[in-house]
């Protein structure tokens, strides 16, 4: 019994430095490598939705707006039956061109927010590549160190 405690002793104290191997390879990719990533995702969601709102947002005034003026106009029909449809297809006219160059805006924004999105996803992604072989090779020497030692 007492031997067998011994060599369980001996095998937990080789495993130690495995075990402590570990922890440390954990806590360097959560830095190294979860944390940034995490942020880089967080970016470009916060970069997306907020294209998108804005989108939303200037569509709302353009909407807005219209309604506007089409209220203003009924209040003005009755005296200006004439003048008032001269105006209201001029409002019509200014109200489609606000909405066009608010969605021409809000295209190109998310074109661009998009582009810059590809762009970190792909230096990410190299990123990544290129510390995963670093580990690799690592964890390889490592493991050929251990298994010579051995």
């Amino acid at each position: 019994m007492e031997k067998t405690l011994s060599a369980l002793g001996d095998i937990l104290l080789k495993a130690l430095p495995t075990f402590f191997l570990v922890i440390c390879l954990y806590i360097y990719l959560r830095r190294q490598f979860f944390q940034p990533l995490a942020a880089v995702l967080e970016k470009r969601r916060e970069a997306t939705e907020g294209a998108r709102q804005r989108a939303q947002e200037i569509f709302q005034k353009a909407e807005q707006k219209a309604a506007e003026y089409e209220a203003a106009l009924d209040a003005a029909r009755g005296e200006f039956y004439r003048e008032q449809q001269a105006e209201r297809e001029r409002a019509r006219q200014r109200q489609a061109a606000r909405v066009i160059a608010a969605r021409a805006e809000a295209d190109v924004q998310l074109r661009e927010v998009r582009g810059r999105l590809a762009s970190d996803a792909a230096a990410a992604r190299q990123s990544l590549a290129a510390q995963s072989e670093a580990l690799a090779e690592q964890i390889l020497r490592a493991v050929l160190e251990k298994g010579a030692a051995a």
